[in-house]
């Protein structure tokens, strides 16, 4: 009841009033990234769904034109050198995450969820089943995202999200307290950029969200 009713009106209604409340934000980034790097504001890229159902999530480009197409971040050599001025900025605050406002609008992502996987990340796509974390919607932040992000491995990010797929599938208050601890849990790594490898000199863990794409991710 409460994964297929009321978390569903939630995403819409808040997705609905980010996407009204942050439209200036939006189009600011939207023109900050066209004057850095000129060319799309916007890429999509292929990420597996609910139920490993492929859809198309959308970010703001934060690499060059150039970059590999779906090659994970941390398989690039020199990464760095495709990320743009902006792009770093964007990364490091995840604000490039904020046009899956939409993709949570429309159903193929919820505000709560594992983040979701590149299509051809089949080893983190395998160890999320182990977990039953397949089976529930992607979401913008998860139980990993406030736990370690692009530090922690594959296998530590899929018990994790094992653990929320868990407690939302207990439903009621146990669900609900699990995606408010979620999403209030978001704003300091976020803030801080607590968890972030990208554009430090850090090495990357495997299981990391990824960010390459033709138009930069």
């Amino acid at each position: 009841m409460y994964e297929h009713c009321f978390k569903r009106l939630l995403d819409i209604v808040l997705s609905l009033l980010a996407m009204i409340f942050l439209s200036w934000l939006l189009l600011l980034l939207a023109i900050v990234i066209m004057i850095d790097d000129p060319g799309p504001i916007l890429f999509s890229q292929k990420r597996v769904g609910k139920h490993k159902k492929y859809f198309r999530l959308h970010k703001f480009r934060s690499m060059k034109r150039n970059a590999p197409h779906d090659v994970p971040t941390h398989l690039l050599e020199n990464p760095n050198t495709y990320i743009t001025r902006v792009g770093r900025i964007l990364r490091r605050y995840s604000l490039d995450e904020l046009p899956q406002v939409w993709d949570i609008f429309v159903g193929h992502m919820s505000i709560v969820g594992p983040r979701p996987a590149l299509w051809n990340q089949t080893d983190l796509v395998e160890a999320r089943e182990r977990y039953g974390a397949n089976d529930v919607r992607p979401g913008l932040t998860g139980l990993a995202q406030i736990n370690g992000r692009d530090e922690l491995s594959i296998e530590e990010k899929s018990r994790l999200d094992g653990a929320y797929t868990a407690a939302l599938r207990a439903g009621g208050w146990k669900a609900f307290a699990m995606d408010l601890r979620c999403f209030f849990g978001t704003f300091r790594p976020v803030c801080t950029a607590n968890g972030v490898l990208e554009g430090r000199e850090a090495p990357h863990r495997a299981g990391e969200d990824s960010h390459s794409n033709v138009g930069g991710d």
